[in-house]
């Protein structure tokens, strides 16, 4: 019995036996609860096959997608104070940027990236959202100024890609004051005559969306993205109201002018580079030349005195005065 137990079973439990399945094989759709297998996800940039329920994206695989075959370059950020205010809840807020930085492998929740796209130079600043709720402190506001500040340097259009729960409360006041900061630094860009696109992704809302997020010359949104200051449960308890069907979401604030457009993942490649290619065209490909105009041709009953004078003035004659000698008076 020992000989069966001890070596038999075990022999056949390993040729047999049910094998483990790592957990990020399959994921669920937080839009109609399908699995879907993590290679056709993938092939899928990430949106559901079943619904087209967009999922967050990883950040280095966006840019990956949204640049050119060239690729990107990432700059280094500047390094701010960690724990200005020495804040702790029920961790030190110190421990928890750790926790952040050793799971994402970034310094903090923004990168800054430059490149091509269609060919045309592009500033990128993405925040992500896996690190502390892309929350927005003192590294992010210092990373937008540096990313308005290149792309002025290079001339080039900035495209801000945001995912955020706003301000980060670890930061207290230090963090709010990034609002008005971030907002200088859009119109630096703006100011020197460069556009400035903003890329509005699930979800993005307090702080962010009230600052920089929504600044944008032209403003895009992913389906479905939730877009807001406050939460709706907020909303509805503070004006004991029930909510429109849809309120925050990217198509609600499109058929309200909140947003410019609301485009498929994708296509945010495509339409970007049609955008870049409007915006950055400096002037027509050929002068411009006004068609001269006939002296013979005589004006129309209809023109009036001005376009008559305009036509004697070309044809090189000054328009007669007429005076009326009956009713002059006399010497």
């Amino acid at each position: 019995m020992s000989w069966l137990t001890n070596f038999v079973r075990p022999k056949i439990s390993a040729i047999v036996g049910k094998k483990e399945v790592p957990d990020n094989m399959w994921h669920k759709c937080p839009g109609c609860g399908q699995m879907i297998f993590h290679r056709e996800l993938d092939e899928n940039l990430h949106v559901c096959p079943y619904c087209d329920h967009h999922l967050r994206f990883d950040v280095d695989r966006r840019l990956g997608f949204l640049f050119d075959e060239d690729g990107y370059q990432k700059i280094e950020l500047p390094n701010p104070a960690s724990d200005p205010l020495k804040f702790r809840d029920r961790k030190k807020y110190t421990e928890r940027l750790k926790e952040a930085r050793n799971r994402t492998k970034t310094n903090d929740a923004i990168t800054v990236a430059h490149g091509k796209m269609g060919g045309i130079p592009v500033v990128t600043a993405i925040l992500n959202f896996d690190f502390m709720g892309g929350s927005m402190g003192m590294a992010v506001g210092e990373a937008i100024l540096a990313a308005a500040r290149l792309a002025v340097f290079q001339e080039a259009p900035l495209i801000m890609i945001s995912a955020s729960g706003g301000a980060r409360m670890q930061e207290g006041i230090l963090s709010l004051m990034q609002m008005p900061r971030t907002i200088l630094a859009v119109d630096k860009v703006k100011e020197a005559g460069l556009p400035y696109i903003t890329i509005l992704t699930d979800p993005t809302s307090g702080g962010v969306s009230a600052s920089f997020a929504m600044r944008g010359d032209i403003a895009m949104a992913e389906p479905g993205a939730v877009i807001c200051f406050a939460g709706a449960r907020v909303i509805e308890e503070t004006i004991r109201e029930e909510l429109p069907e849809g309120f925050q979401r990217a198509e609600y604030l499109l058929e309200h002018g909140m947003v410019d457009m609301v485009v498929h993942r994708r296509d945010m490649r495509d339409t970007l580079v049609r955008l870049l290619t409007l915006l950055c065209n400096q002037g027509p490909s050929a002068d411009v030349v006004a068609m001269p105009t006939s002296p013979l041709t005589p004006p129309s009953k209809g023109d009036s005195a001005e376009t008559k004078k305009s036509q004697s003035k070309k044809n090189g004659t000054a328009p007669r005065r007429v005076t009326n000698t009956q009713n002059a008076p006399k010497d």
